[in-house]
């Protein structure tokens, strides 16, 4: 049985999450998407928060589960049995990164593969900090996000849910 995750952020998960996470579980026998608790990030939404959102998205996979972790991911991947961990690609950017990291991730845990899934062509323009910042400035998230993220976003934007910490966006332009 191939066990695979899909970590990331998910700050907050959107189409192009799904997308990847929906075609990753057609090639494996289980994957875990892990959800980040301890990322270098100032966060929309809490660990359980994200955890919460990204069950409900994509809760009609069988073989798919949401966890959560704090330690490295590939200690994360033994931990749970992983032999290959799954990233997404939407530009070229991302693949120098996703190369540092995979290469690096290599060194730390010769066993485990790492394979990366290009998005869907259409979700190559979608980011979370693209779809905070349009959620922020009252714009349209339909199609980029599940309904119940877009409402989750807009009730924090709001200030109509606690926010714990207070999130500083920057703008894609800045």
């Amino acid at each position: 049985m191939t066990e695979a995750i899909y970590p990331g952020t998910f700050d907050p998960i959107h189409s192009g999450h799904i997308d990847i996470a929906t075609r990753a579980a057609g090639l494996f026998d289980h994957l875990t998407v892990a959800v980040y608790a301890r990322p270098l990030k100032n966060l929309l939404f809490t660990t359980q928060e994200r955890k919460a959102m990204i069950t409900e998205a994509l809760d009609h996979i069988p073989n798919l589960s949401v966890a959560t972790y704090r330690q490295l991911t590939v200690d994360f991947a033994r931990q749970v049995g992983a032999q290959v961990v799954v990233r997404g690609l939407r530009v070229i950017s991302d693949f120098e990164l996703e190369f540092q990291m995979a290469l690096t991730n290599k060194k730390l845990a010769p066993e485990i593969e790492f394979v990366c899934l290009m998005t869907s062509q259409e979700y190559a323009f979608l980011s979370a900090s693209t779809v905070k910042e349009i959620a922020m400035l009252g714009g349209c998230v339909t199609g980029m996000v599940p309904r119940h993220v877009a409402e989750a976003m807009q009730a924090k934007f709001d200030g109509t849910t606690d926010n714990e910490a207070q999130v500083k966006l920057v703008s894609l332009r800045d």
